[in-house]
């Protein structure tokens, strides 16, 4: 009765029972392959650094994974370049192909003065056109002209030297006028010194007409023929740009060339002698003594200055020209980039860099101690290597308009706009977006 009672209380069926442990058993024995035989996994997985990496051909799907987006980085706010410019030196390189060409033309810029203005002259070719500049060591961005009005919003800018400078400035502006139209705000009497400003960043750019940094009287034509040698005093500085220096927060400094021309030195208001000047009864000092000392005065104004902004020092750019001089019937008729050691630069031209880079790295020690800042831009280099940028014959309109053996005046020194001068700016904005 008991038994009977308790079947009926708790049915039991003896099949079931046996359904279940074997039920039991398998699951048992797949745990144990699962946790203790070698599987089969990705060699993916198996190293982190594996040296060759070979993807099943269908893998299993993975489950998706939430991956945080970055920050979103306002447009305005600035955003470095990989390159590090404590690494990187920006001057050794090579002129590489650019199929873009240039972001700015002669006839989107009415900025270009006339002698540069090649294609508006009648230059015929254009590869000259088609190149950028490229360090070995880093990779160089294209300047960016909306970036840098930004960047240089309530500032002003300063470029003081000769007509590469005047030069460098028209570069300047094509590109910024991409952004906005700079408005001319001052000029001298024969427009040589002017002022640019860019209303909406309150940003200004002015060039200075001071081809030798120091103080110098100059006896010539508008076709830059002289009636007589320079004045020129190594004692006393330009006051041009010295009365207005301290106004700025970017300065660049340049001269070179004019130091060649026939000139007669004062120091304390007395004659030391002179360069090239076969027709007084003076001391032969030669050019590489006033420019070693016109140099190193103006550097150490530099350095010993209050000036808190960020000063650079541009080294000359060497002429092309080939068969001849300019007052010889020299030319420069190439149409495309030379390599390194293709062309030798000129004695005269490796005098004036050697100064140059001999009195910067003593300025720059200085500076160093002074907490100026002070850096060196040596476009002497990579400018030797485009004799195809220059106007050549194409400084006036039609050249060639009477006849191809028509007699002309060729210009290798300056530079052709747009052309090879404007990878300077490239270079010029990322040493300002690393600086400091």
């Amino acid at each position: 009765m008991r038994m009977d009672s308790l079947k009926h209380k708790f049915p039991f069926n003896h099949k079931n029972f046996f359904l279940k442990f074997l039920i039991t058993l398998f699951f048992l024995g797949l745990a144990f392959r699962l946790f203790f035989c070698p599987s089969h996994i990705s060699p993916i997985l198996d190293s982190p650094f594996p040296d060759k990496v070979s993807l099943p051909q269908n893998p299993p799907p993975i489950p998706p994974q939430h991956v945080p987006e970055p920050p979103l980085v306002p447009e305005t706010q600035d955003r470095a370049f990989p390159t590090d410019s404590d690494k990187c030196d920006y001057f050794s390189g090579d002129w590489v192909p650019n199929p873009l060409g240039p972001v700015y033309t002669d006839e989107s810029c009415d900025l270009i003065e006339t002698h540069q203005n090649c294609l508006k002259n009648g230059r015929p070719d254009r590869e000259f056109l088609y190149w950028r500049w490229a360090p070995r060591d880093c990779d160089l961005p294209q300047f960016d002209p909306q970036r840098f009005l930004h960047m240089m919003r309530d500032k002003s800018w300063a470029l003081i030297g000769d007509s590469i400078s005047r030069n460098h400035v028209q570069s300047l502006l094509c590109i910024l006028s991409k952004v906005e139209q700079p408005v001319l705000v001052y000029h001298d009497e024969e427009y040589k010194s002017k002022s640019w400003n860019f209303p909406s960043y309150n940003f200004s750019i002015s060039v200075i007409w001071s081809p030798f940094l120091v103080e110098a009287a100059i006896f010539e034509d508008i076709n830059g023929v002289s009636s007589s040698e320079v004045e020129l005093r190594l004692d006393k500085l330009d006051s041009e740009w010295t009365d207005r220096y301290l106004n700025f927060d970017y300065v660049i400094f340049s001269t070179g060339k004019w130091f060649l021309k026939s000139a007669v030195y004062y120091e304390n208001e007395t004659i030391m002698g002179c360069h090239s000047c076969p027709k007084r009864n003076l001391t032969e000092l030669g050019f590489n003594f006033a420019y070693r000392k016109a140099l190193k005065f103006v550097m150490n104004f530099v350095v010993s200055s209050d000036h808190k902004g960020l000063i650079f020092f541009r080294t000359f750019t060497p002429d092309h020209f080939e068969n001849g001089e300019w007052f010889s019937g020299g030319t420069c008729n190439r149409t495309k980039p030379i390599k390194e050691g293709e062309m030798e630069m000129k004695d005269l031209n490796k005098s004036l860099r050697d100064i140059e880079l001999e009195e910067f790295r003593k300025a720059a020690s200085k500076a160093s101690r002074n907490g100026v800042n002070f850096k060196l831009l040596d476009f002497a280099s990579l400018s030797q290597l485009r004799p195809d940028g220059h106007p050549g014959p194409y400084r006036e309109f039609q050249p060639f308009a009477k006849g191809k053996n028509a007699k002309v005046q060729n210009d290798c020194l300056h530079w052709c706009l747009p052309g090879p001068i404007d990878s300077w700016n490239d270079i010029i904005m990322e040493m300002i977006v690393n600086d400091g």
